[in-house]
């Protein structure tokens, strides 16, 4: 939807509470009522529920029809209309742009890929969401034949080793530093390969969590990571099953951060 066309709707939506306003007070505030005539019929207004500018039922308070008739009086019907949204852009227009590029430049890259390459280039990012929101209002979630982004069903690996799954998660302050905790966990049996708390979240302290486990288990068929170092990892493109899976190991990797936060786990 363009910025016209969101003007125009709320506009429209406006002018309609505007006339629900008018509407409600009209009689109220005909001039010829006495003050205490007018008093009565504001509290009749405020006892019972009316039809809203949607159609859903609502009441209104003494306090807000009187607000309302103070406006009509003073600035007529315009007055009525709540007034516009004034939202001053809190994002830095510069890294929407640069999150746009990098869109643009690997359509396949997800939001929370660019958020970690934006915080490793620039040391900030806008949250995924944010960019989810920025990409779809480019309309950067729409393939070339005008289809939108594929949509991934429930995935479960058809055995145990067949696929890891590791991701990092922002952990408690240990010892006035921002923790962080690796695991690996097998998609198959939900069995927790490795897990391993660090100070920084990066590549080295990725594979200090995947070595052990490695030697322990054995190699398993793939192994899916949800992070980019750009300088060190290279990022393929989004599998059917990287959603899934990314979902269940950070459900896991929450709960094991809990535990830590009430004092059953340290680094």
């Amino acid at each position: 939807m363009s910025g016209a066309e969101e003007d125009r709707k709320r506009a429209a939506r406006a002018e309609q509470v505007a006339l629900f306003r008018y509407q409600l007070i009209r009689e109220a505030a005909d001039p010829a009522l006495s003050t205490r005539q007018r008093g009565r019929l504001v509290r009749e207004l405020a006892a019972r529920a009316h039809q809203g500018p949607s159609g859903e039922q609502v009441r209104v308070s003494r306090a807000t029809i009187d607000r309302w008739i103070r406006a009509w009086r003073a600035g007529g019907f315009a007055a009525l209309a709540p007034p516009a949204r004034q939202v001053t852009p809190r994002t830095d227009a510069q890294v929407l742009e640069l999150a746009a590029g990098l869109k643009r430049e690997k359509p396949g890259r997800t939001a929370a890929q660019v958020m970690r390459i934006l915080r490793a280039s620039c040391g900030w990012s806008p949250s995924v969401r944010t960019l989810q929101r920025h990409f779809e209002r480019l309309e950067l979630n729409t393939r070339p034949d005008g289809t939108g982004p594929a949509t991934f069903g429930r995935f479960e690996a058809s055995g145990p080793n067949e696929l890891w799954t590791g991701d990092a998660l922002h952990g408690p302050p240990v010892a006035g530093r921002k923790a962080y905790l690796f695991a690996f966990l097998d998609d198959h049996s939900r069995a927790v390969m490795a897990a391993r708390w660090g100070y920084f979240e990066d590549s080295v302290r990725l594979a200090a969590a995947l070595r052990p486990a490695l030697a322990a288990r054995g190699v398993p068929g793939a192994i899916y990571v949800d992070y980019a170092d750009p300088p060190v990892m290279p990022m393929s493109a989004e599998r059917p099953w990287s959603r899934a899976c990314q979902g269940r190991c950070r459900r896991h990797s929450y709960r094991f951060s809990r535990k830590a936060r009430s004092g059953s786990g340290g680094l």
